[in-house]
């Protein structure tokens, strides 16, 4: 289920840790309830959101052959910036 705040999109993510402790996205889902996998994390780095506010964790994902930012935040929600 996903939820609007401003710019940010929260969803849902399907997310896994290795065994070493670092936490991967595998898949979202966006607003309307359509499931997306994630194809690859090209990058991980601590990020801010400048288009949503908040800051945390960016993931770089490739998601159908485009590339998104998706955000982790430390009150452990994810998050897209909204195309508004």
């Amino acid at each position: 289920m996903s939820e609007r705040i401003g710019c940010k999109v929260y969803v849902d993510v399907t997310a896994e840790f290795s065994s070493d402790g670092v936490l991967r996205p595998l898949g979202l889902v966006w607003e309307d309830g359509t499931h997306y996998a994630i194809d690859r994390v090209k990058k991980i780095e601590r990020c801010a959101s400048r288009r949503a506010g908040g800051a945390g964790i960016m993931y770089t994902c490739v998601v159908g052959g485009r590339e998104i930012h998706l955000f982790y935040e430390e009150n452990y929600r994810w998050f897209l910036e909204a195309r508004e």
